[in-house]
C-alpha cells in the first residue's frame, strides 16, 4: 500500500493535508441538487417512469361544509371507461381513521361530512382523466346541517377539539387592578395557504406477502409508514416510505400527506397493481387545512414608561373539524406570546376551536407566527397611547441578561442577543435618521404616507412533543473512499441534504463531492421524527456527526494499531489521513479497514438533552436554546386606494455558527417574504356555506418577484457561536426568519397611524389587504366605514 499517490511527491501531499477541506462545515457550497433544479432534471414523484398496469386515483369531494349522508349512488362511475373500481370507507381492510393524534379524521367520511372539500369516494382508473371524469359522476344525497364557520362563534359555544390549556406567571388580575394604565383590544389573524409547488402525491407497488413500497411526498416519512399499515391491517415492516425530494412542504406535508399515500394503499392492496394519485391544485386547498386562523382578546396594564404591569391574553385558533396538530401548535403560539419581552405577572389562555372547515395544521413557525404578531399588536398600540417610538416601547419591555429574564412558562433566556442585534440593525439601516425623514415626509403629504417598523424575534428551538427530539442516521464507507449517507430528515428545497453532508465530510475531512446522499427511507433510518419545528439539521446533522466520529474513531484505531502509535498521531485533513510522518489518502485508509475487516458503517443517534415540560403545571424548559433577529420595514401607502409597497427591508439574522452561509441567507429571505404575504397579500375567502373562494393562483395571492424589495438587506450576525452543544455551534434557520415579516405588517400600521399623528392605533386585522388598509384610514381619519 503507496503512503502517496501514484506522481504526486510527499511535499505536495504535505501541501493538500495543511490546506484543510474546502467543502466542509462553515462554507457556502451549493444546494447539492441546485442543477438538477433549474434544469428540470431533479426527480419529484411525478417524474418517475410509470410502472406497467399503473392505475391512477382521483377523489370526490363533498358540496357541503356539515351534511349526513344520505346515499351514495355509484354504478355511473362504472359507466365510464377504464375505471377499475371505486373506493369507499367499507373498502378500507383495517383502520378507517388516520388522525395523527388522535381519531377524528376519517381516510372516507362515512355517514357525515364535516367539511366543504372532504373526501367522500377514490375513483381508481387506467388514466386520470377517467378517474377524474367517474368521479364526478357519483351521486350522492345529502342533508345538509347547519355549519359553524365562525371561530369567535365557535368559542362561545365552546365547540373545542380539545380543552384549553394556560401558561401563568404571578397574578394577573391583581396585577392589571393595580397598573397605573390599561387597554384592551381584540383582532383577527388570518390564515395561509402552503402553496407547494408540487401538490399532496403518492405512488404505492404491492409486493410479495402484502408488503408495500411507498414514495411519498411527505415531511414525516414514519408517520406515513404507521397510517398505510393502519389502514391496510398489516405491520410496519411490510411498508418501507422512499422520499427524496419534496415540491415545498411549508407544514403542510406533516400530516397531511398520510391521506394520499393511504388512499392509494387502499386501491393497490384490492387490485395488486402500482397506484398513483396526484391532487389537482382546487382539490389540494379545498381538502387540505391551512395556517391556523386566530382571534385575539388582550387585557393589559403597563406603567408610565409603558412598561408591562399585568397581561391577559386569549389566543383562540381555528382548529377546523379536527385535532390534528392543533394542541401543539396553540401550545406554541402560547410559549411565543411574549416573543421578546419580560410580561412580568401574565395568563395565557389557549382555545382550539372547532369549526365545519378543513382541518388546519402545521405551517412554519408552528403557531409561533400568530403568538408574536399578537404580543407586537399590543405593543405597537401602548406605544400609540403613550405617544412614544414603538422601538423605544419595545426596547423598554425587552427581556433583560440577568433579571426579567423568565418567561410566562417559567423558562430562563439565556444567552440574549436582543439588545445587541436591535442595537446593531438601529444603526446599519440608519432607523433614526429615517424615522425623522419619514416623519417630515408625512407632514408634507395629503396622498402618500410612509411607516417604519423595527420588529425583533426571538424564536424557540425544539418540539413542544419532547420525544420528537430525537433522531437517526446511516453512513457506508467504500473502498474506493465514497461515502453514502441516510438521515431521518426530508428535502423540501430547503438544503438539509446539503448541511448534512457537509457535516459529515468535516468529520471525515473529505470533500462534499465524495459524498452521495440518498433518499429518506424508512427502510434504512427507522422512526424518524418529521422534519418540522426548525429542527431538521439540529436533529440529523447531529445524528449524522455521530455517526460519521465512529467510523473516524473505527479508522484512527486500526491505523494506531497498525503503526503502533496513538490515537494523537492520528489525524484527519483535506482528503489526507496523517499517521505520524506517513501520509495516506482516505481510499487507501478505507481499503486498509476492509483489507483488517473494520466495519465501514454505522449508524449514528442524538436526542437533545435538558428539555422537560410539565404540560399539567404550564411550566417547563420546553425549548433548548432560542434564535434570534431583528428587521426593519420602510412602506409606503396611497392614501385613496390603499395599495402599498415595501420600500427597503434590513434583517440581521441570528444562526450561531453557520453550517453554509449561502443556505442561511437564502432562507432568511424567503422566511421574511413568505411571512410577509401571509400577513399582508394571501387572504382565504370562504362563502356563507363554507365553501374555500380561494382555491388557485387566480383568487389566491401569493408574495411575487415584484413584492420583494429592491433595498433588501440581509446580514447574518457574526462571531456569536451557539452556546449549546448543537452540531458545530450552529443554529436552527428554518422557522424563524419567517417571523421577521411581522416588521412589513408593523411598518403598515405605523403608515396609517400616521393619519392621526400617531395618537391612535389602527389595530389592523390581517392580512393587511389594501381594502384593510383603506379601512383603517378612513376611520382613523374620521370618515365612515362603508368598505365591504
Amino acid at each position: 500500500m503507496s503512503r502517496n499517490r501514484p506522481g504526486v511527491s510527499a511535499a505536495v501531499i504535505e501541501q493538500q493535508y495543511l490546506a484543510g477541506i474546502q467543502t466542509g462545515v462553515g462554507r457556502s457550497n451549493k444546494h447539492e441538487s441546485a442543477e438538477k433544479h433549474v434544469s428540470g432534471a431533479a426527480i419529484y414523484i411525478d417524474d418517475r417512469l410509470e410502472f406497467p398496469g399503473m392505475l391512477h386515483l382521483c377523489p370526490r369531494l363533498s358540496e357541503h361544509a356539515h351534511a349526513r349522508i344520505i346515499s351514495i349512488n355509484t354504478d355511473p362511475c362504472y359507466a365510464i371507461p377504464g375505471v377499475v373500481r371505486v373506493l369507499s370507507w367499507q373498502d378500507v381492510p383495517g383502520d378507517g381513521d388516520i388522525g395523527p393524534l388522535e381519531p377524528g379524521d376519517p381516510l372516507l367520511a362515512k355517514e357525515r361530512v364535516d367539511y366543504f372539500g372532504q373526501v367522500i369516494l377514490a375513483v381508481v382508473a387506467d388514466t386520470p382523466q377517467a378517474a377524474r371524469k367517474a368521479a364526478q359522476a357519483a351521486i350522492i344525497e345529502y342533508e345538509v346541517l347547519t355549519p359553524l364557520l365562525d371561530v369567535k362563534q365557535a368559542l362561545e359555544q365552546q365547540s373545542f377539539v380539545q380543552q384549553p390549556h394556560r401558561h401563568q406567571r404571578g397574578d394577573a388580575d391583581a396585577a392589571l387592578a393595580g397598573a397605573p394604565h390599561r387597554l384592551s383590544g381584540e383582532f383577527y389573524i388570518g390564515g395561509q395557504e402552503h402553496f407547494y409547488l408540487e401538490t399532496q402525491i403518492a405512488m404505492v407497488v404491492p409486493g410479495e406477502d402484502r408488503a408495500l413500497q411507498v414514495f411519498s411526498s411527505t415531511q414525516n416519512p414514519t408517520e406515513v409508514q404507521k397510517l398505510v399499515a393502519s389502514v391496510m391491517g398489516i405491520s410496519m415492516n411490510k411498508v418501507t416510505i422512499d422520499m427524496r425530494r419534496m415540491g415545498g412542504g411549508f407544514g403542510g406535508k406533516e400530516t397531511q400527506a398520510a391521506g394520499v399515500a393511504c388512499l392509494c394503499a387502499v386501491a393497490a392492496g384490492l387490485t395488486g397493481r402500482p397506484v398513483k394519485m396526484r391532487l389537482a391544485r382546487r382539490d389540494d386547498m379545498q381538502i387540505t387545512g391551512k395556517r391556523h386562523p386566530f382571534w385575539v382578546r388582550y387585557e393589559v396594564g403597563y406603567d408610565d414608561d409603558g412598561r408591562f404591569c399585568g397581561v391577559k391574553i386569549d389566543l383562540a385558533a381555528d382548529c377546523g373539524y379536527s385535532l390534528d396538530l392543533s394542541g401543539s401548535i396553540v401550545d406554541r403560539a402560547m410559549f411565543h406570546a411574549d416573543n421578546a419581552y419580560y410580561l412580568g405577572d401574565a395568563l395565557i389562555t389557549g382555545y382550539r376551536c372547532r369549526t365545519n372547515t378543513a382541518s388546519n395544521t402545521a405551517y412554519r413557525g408552528f403557531g409561533g407566527p400568530q403568538g408574536m404578531v399578537a404580543i407586537e399588536q399590543i405593543i405597537d398600540h401602548i406605544a400609540r397611547e403613550r405617544g412614544v417610538d414603538p422601538l423605544e416601547m419595545r426596547k423598554r419591555n425587552y427581556y433583560g441578561k440577568h433579571q426579567r429574564n423568565i418567561t410566562h412558562y417559567h423558562q430562563q433566556v439565556e444567552d440574549n442577543l436582543l439588545d445587541e442585534i436591535t442595537a446593531q440593525l438601529e444603526q446599519s439601516a440608519d432607523y433614526q435618521t429615517r424615522r425623522a425623514d419619514i416623519r417630515a415626509f408625512n407632514a408634507s403629504n395629503r396622498l402618500l404616507k410612509r411607516g417604519l417598523a423595527l420588529t425583533p424575534v426571538k424564536f424557540g428551538i425544539s418540539f413542544t412533543s419532547s420525544f420528537l427530539n430525537q433522531a437517526g442516521a446511516l453512513i457506508l464507507i467504500y473502498t474506493d473512499g465514497t461515502v453514502q449517507l441516510n438521515h431521518g430528515g426530508t428535502e423540501m428545497g430547503q438544503g438539509l441534504n446539503t448541511k448534512v453532508a457537509q457535516i459529515v465530510a468535516e468529520v471525515l475531512q473529505i470533500d462534499i463531492d465524495q459524498i452521495a446522499i440518498t433518499a429518506t427511507d424508512t427502510g434504512k433510518v427507522p422512526n424518524t421524527s418529521p422534519t418540522a419545528a426548525s429542527s431538521g439539521t439540529d436533529l440529523n446533522g447531529k445524528a449524522a456527526q455521530n455517526a460519521a466520529e465512529i467510523l473516524r474513531e473505527r479508522l484512527t484505531a486500526m491505523l494506531c494499531q497498525l503503526h503502533q502509535c496513538a490515537a494523537e498521531a492520528v489525524s484527519f485533513s483535506n482528503g489526507i489521513v496523517k499517521v505520524a510522518d506517513k501520509h495516506f489518502t482516505f481510499p487507501e485508509v478505507a481499503q486498509l479497514a476492509w483489507l483488517n475487516q473494520v466495519p465501514l458503517s454505522a449508524t449514528g443517534y442524538y436526542k437533545v438533552p435538558g428539555i422537560h415540560y410539565d404540560r399539567e403545571a404550564g411550566r417547563g424548559k420546553p425549548f433548548y436554546y432560542f434564535a434570534y433577529g431583528a428587521a426593519c420595514a420602510e412602506v409606503v401607502i396611497d392614501m385613496l386606494t390603499g395599495e402599498y409597497r415595501l420600500l427597503r427591508a434590513d434583517i440581521l439574522h441570528d444562526v450561531g455558527a453557520s453550517l453554509n452561509p449561502a443556505i442561511d441567507i437564502g432562507q432568511v429571505e424567503g422566511g421574511f417574504v413568505q411571512g410577509m404575504g401571509w400577513l399582508t397579500c394571501e387572504e382565504l375567502v370562504w362563502n356563507e356555506q363554507g365553501r374555500l373562494m380561494t382555491d388557485g393562483p387566480a383568487s389566491y395571492k401569493i408574495p411575487a418577484i415584484t413584492d420583494v424589495p429592491a433595498d433588501l438587506r440581509v446580514t447574518l450576525v457574526e462571531n456569536r457561536k451557539n452556546p449549546q452543544d448543537t452540531v458545530f455551534h450552529s443554529k436552527a434557520v428554518g422557522e424563524p426568519p419567517f417571523m421577521l415579516g411581522i416588521s412589513v405588517w408593523c411598518a403598515l400600521q405605523d403608515a396609517v397611524a400616521s393619519v392621526a399623528d400617531y395618537q391612535q392605533h389602527p389595530l389592523m386585522d390581517t392580512p393587511a389587504t389594501p381594502e384593510r388598509v383603506l379601512r383603517a384610514v378612513t376611520q382613523l381619519a374620521g370618515g365612515t366605514d362603508d368598505l365591504p
